[in-house]
């Protein structure tokens, strides 16, 4: 109530102030027309060029880039982080829970992550995405309409309030627009696959000096097709000699493997070298037609890279080349705004936006395992009876022909056959995402005296459902095939299945079927007041100041189909999430700020900015900013800035779902009394075996992460030709918020995790709490480089533009009780950021009349690779590499402007060609092998046109 009181006062008093000031003279108010709001500050200024640092980006340079979405433009601008944040990196199988990014593109800032950056739409938010509640979807900004890009790399959690730690990305648009305009482009890449279409429409009429008012409406159609592994060669998972093999055994043919009580038992001894054989196929069995019969995309598993002695018989499956390397997206957008002029001081405007986003994640056919006993969410082993008999001798006396009496112990006649196979039949698992997005805005701007003002109104609205569409089955149906023998895994390469098996598919095929669906929405109100306080210190100009209200409401829901509360035995393998079905929730948020612009002298200018937040669940934090600009003569200048950020919980860690599972070890003892909590019934203290709940999901008594952000740098331009800007920034985050830890860990580090054992009054273990938890913290350094060159040549006018930046310091700590982990930049990181040392865009453009042309370089330096277990353990294979090269690709377009009102732009993207650089990467959770999306781009050299013609 005191901040409501507090907004109302503040509303009430600016306007007074200003009336205070006087009214503006016909010169002071030709000023204030050139005046504008930048990213990172409310206070409007000529100087661009204030204390902290924004990159601009227009959309004559979008263009020219042959750049068709936010996604791609975020992918080229250094300060972005290389995380999982694309529809490339993240293509592959999510467990339950995190739900992946089906559908989501985000942004993510100097490595903090894509929740903790703040992406607004003409400096307001928008609603993050329906299904992960968290992240604001690259894919529903109106691109088409986009004016120009501004990045604030530094935090504005004082100006902006929660996410905006790692910086702030703002889309603008045109304010105001007349006559028609038409654009058509394409992207088509030379070895097929991943082209790009897209086409918009712009129009708008009336004149807001003339007739008082504008309308304008933007309408964009975007389409991605699909790039799949098996289209480019880089995408192979068979390179044993540099250290990559896939980790699967599941194939075409399936893999015998070893389990109680079925054929093979514990396994089978090897008589050659006595070692006992968990995984065999057949195929791979000395004499047998060898495990490349099954295909192209089957080989040999390796068992040396991935330290498993027992499996040198099993064959594997490269089912990175079935993954989708980019998804095929449909994009629609369209956007309108309409302006009023009310007297000459004020203007009301209307905007809506609106997107629909239609994405499909695809990858492999599923890898089926089987049990003895199976229960109601697992597979039956391959039993022997009337229909299965023919395959299951042909696979018995195979087995024994090579294993003879050493296998008699284990491999015994009629018992079922415990396999994994690879599916092909059942064709790829498809999940289709399509995302509903829009946000309705009403506001008023303006000037009262010498005071600007600005209000909105504001609702925006990101709904999200992902259904099954295709290679899902239910379980049932897809068990009874399997158990009865229709279905038959074992056929040899050439055979294929009978048409009763295909029925059985068609009849338990799970496609259509809802898989969940989320609703994320926010509910706006902000005011702000800027101008002069009407007295200057020792400068030419006038102390500014700004003061605000921010007061919005939060909305979050997700759900699905009851039928996924049964996991497994619903459909197999799909990725339900009915543990976290989440009833709406809501939240009010309430915020006052201020911000002073305090010119000491002509040469030193202070900014200071402070915001107020109150969370409801909570409470209230304060986060100041302080910044500097001095500039001791006209081509030199000097900033800097300190501030305190935080990010409150998403909703999904607050209020997922909780789950208490009982454990069914029998390896678990109290870690107090016993050393790494592990059961030995002839160890004291370790003789007790105890088997605790445990506990999984969300967290409601989470607090904010916090953060502290600096920066220092200079700004040099002496001459008006050359503009070079250096910056030093560092992050620090503390109480962060962790969740999924791995219970071996938690056991043999007990003293760090003890408030995770739940206890009973008797201080028995009674449950092992696994849910998210404020600990531990990150520290990121870095510096950033920006230097313009230009000058005229032959008629016409170059330009040389380099943006770099160089991570210096990546590191991580679990607790807070811990020191700072070792540095990570430079090494590989499976699930994050890839932390590169150096990247940078060089660009070189020269126009003369009619023509422009501009060639880009892009460089990702190049990082320690990651380590199969193998390989950790001691071998080497001959060609292994432990360092993935740097990334190097250049972009060239070519712009011509030769017909009256026609613009026409051609381009080469990857102009070399250049393959991504090797790395042993291989993820189940990614987008195939051989590769790394989060540095480079699949599509390889692609020619991009773009048309435009305006009417008049």
């Amino acid at each position: 109530m005191n901040l409501l009181c507090a907004a109302v006062l503040i509303a009430m008093a600016v306007p007074a102030m200003a009336q205070d000031a006087g009214q503006p003279s016909q010169s002071s108010s030709a000023t204030n027309l050139d005046k504008i709001t930048v990213t990172g500050s409310r206070i409007k200024r000529t100087d661009v060029e204030a204390a902290l640092p924004v990159t601009i980006i227009q959309k004559a340079e979008i263009e020219a880039q042959g750049i068709t979405s936010a996604e791609q433009l975020l992918q080229q601008l250094n300060v972005a982080s290389n995380g999982p944040d694309t529809l490339a990196a993240n293509s592959g199988i999510a467990p339950p829970g995190t739900r992946g990014n089906n559908g989501v593109s985000g942004a993510n800032l100097r490595g903090q992550g894509a929740d903790a950056t703040l992406v607004l739409l003409n400096g307001r938010r928008v609603a993050a995405h329906g299904l992960a509640g968290q992240v604001v979807d690259l894919n529903s900004i109106p691109f088409a309409a986009i004016e120009r890009v501004e990045v604030l790399r530094d935090g504005a959690s004082a100006v902006y309030g929660t996410d905006a730690i790692g910086g702030v990305i703002n889309f603008i648009t045109k304010t105001d627009y007349q006559g028609l305009a038409l654009t058509a482009g394409t992207d088509v890449t030379q070895e097929g696959g991943g082209n790009i279409y897209h086409a918009s429409m712009l129009g708008g009429f009336g004149d807001l000096d003339s007739d008082r008012w504008n309308v304008w409406v933007a309408v964009n159609a975007k389409k991605n097709d699909i790039l799949r592994g098996n289209q480019r060669d880089f995408v192979n998972s068979f390179q044993p000699d540099r250290g990559l093999a896939p980790d699967t055994r599941g194939t075409p043919f399936a893999t015998v493997v070893s389990g109680t009580n079925s054929l093979i038992g514990g396994g089978l001894r090897d008589p050659s070298t006595a070692l006992t054989k968990t995984s065999i196929n057949t195929l791979d069995l000395p004499g047998g037609a060898g495990c490349e019969s099954g295909g192209d995309m089957m080989g040999p598993y390796d068992d040396k890279i991935w330290a498993s002695p027992g499996a040198s018989f099993a064959c594997a499956w490269d089912y990175g080349r079935a993954r989708t390397i980019q998804q095929p997206v449909q994009t629609l957008q369209a956007i309108g705004r309409a302006t009023f002029k009310i007297g000459d001081n004020h203007e009301f405007f209307a905007e809506v936006m609106g997107s629909k986003v239609t994405s499909k994640r695809q990858f492999e056919a599923q890898q089926l395992s089987t049990s003895i006993n199976a229960s109601s969410i697992q597979l039956d082993a391959y039993e022997l009876n009337a229909n299965t008999k023919p395959t299951y001798d042909a696979i018995y006396n195979a087995l024994r022909t090579y294993f003879g009496d050493t296998a008699s112990d284990n491999l015994v006649y009629g018992r079922p056959i415990t396999y994994r196979w690879r599916c092909e039949i059942c064709g790829p698992r498809q999940l289709e995402t399509t995302t509903s997005s829009y946000r309705v805005l009403f506001g008023l701007n303006g000037t009262l005296g010498t005071w600007d003002y600005t209000v909105g109104l504001s609702r925006a609205e990101s709904r999200a459902q992902s259904v099954l569409a295709g290679g899902y089955y239910f379980t049932p149906q897809l068990k009874a095939a399997l158990k009865n023998g229709v279905l038959n895994p074992f056929l040899m390469p050439g055979q294929d299945q009978s048409q009763a098996a295909y029925d059985a598919l068609a009849a338990a095929d799970a496609s259509g079927l809802e898989l969940y669906h989320g609703v994320s929405s926010t509910t706006t109100f902000d005011a702000s007041f800027s101008g002069s306080l009407g007295f200057k210190l020792w400068g030419e100009e006038d102390v500014q100041a700004a003061l605000g209200v921010d007061i919005r409401r939060e909305e979050y829901e997700f759900g699905g189909p009851s039928e996924w509360s049964q996991g497994n035995a619903y459909v197999f393998g799909a990725p339900g999430d009915a543990a976290n079905y989440m009833t709406p929730k809501q939240r009010n948020v309430k915020a006052a700020f201020a911000e002073f612009n305090v010119p000491v002298f002509d040469s030193l200018e202070l900014n200071l900015a402070v915001r107020h937040d109150r969370y409801d669940g909570f409470g209230g934090t304060t986060n100041p900013k302080y910044s500097f600009k001095w500039q001791p003569v006209d081509w030199l200048a000097f900033r800097g800035s300190y501030s305190t950020g935080f990010k409150v919980p998403d909703f999904a860690k607050l209020f997922r779902g909780t789950t208490a599972t009982l454990y069914t070890g029998l390896d678990l003892a109290d870690p107090a009394i016993c050393p790494n909590g592990r059961y030995n019934p002839d160890v004291p203290n370790c003789n007790v075996q105890i088997r605790p709940d445990i506990i999984t999901g969300g967290n409601p008594n989470l607090d904010p992460e916090e953060a502290k952000q600096k920066s220092v740098g200079f700004v040099l331009a002496p001459t008006s030709n050359i503009n070079v800007s250096v910056d030093w920034w560092e992050i620090e985050r503390i109480n962060t918020i962790r969740g999924g830890f791995n219970l071996e860990t938690m056991r043999t580090n007990y003293a760090k995790y003890a408030q995770n054992f739940l206890r009973d009054g008797s201080g028995e273990i009674v449950g092992i709490d696994q849910r998210y938890i404020n600990t531990g913290g990150t520290l990121t350094r870095g510096i950033e480089l920006d230097a313009n060159v230009g000058g005229d040549l032959a008629g016409g006018r170059w330009n040389v533009h380099l943006n770099g930046n160089y991570l210096d310091t990546f590191k991580t700590k679990s607790f807070d009780i811990d020191p700072y982990s070792d540095n990570l930049v430079g090494m590989y990181e499976r699930y994050f950021n890839l932390p590169i040392k150096w990247k940078h865009t060089l660009g070189l453009s020269w126009g003369k009349g009619d023509w422009a042309h501009t060639l880009t370089q892009i460089y990702r330096g190049g990082y320690k690779d990651y380590r199969p277990g193998g390989i950790v353990n001691g071998y080497t294979p001959s060609n292994w590499n432990p360092d993935v090269d740097e990334y190097i690709t250049y972009n060239y377009s070519i712009s011509w402007t030769g017909i009256q009102n026609l613009k026409a732009t051609f381009g080469v993207r990857n102009l070399l060609n250049t393959d991504p650089p090797f790395t042993v990467r291989y993820l189940d959770d990614g987008d195939g092998a051989g590769w790394e999306a989060r540095v480079a781009d699949p599509r390889g050299r692609s020619f991009n046109m773009l048309l435009e013609y305006r009417f008049e």
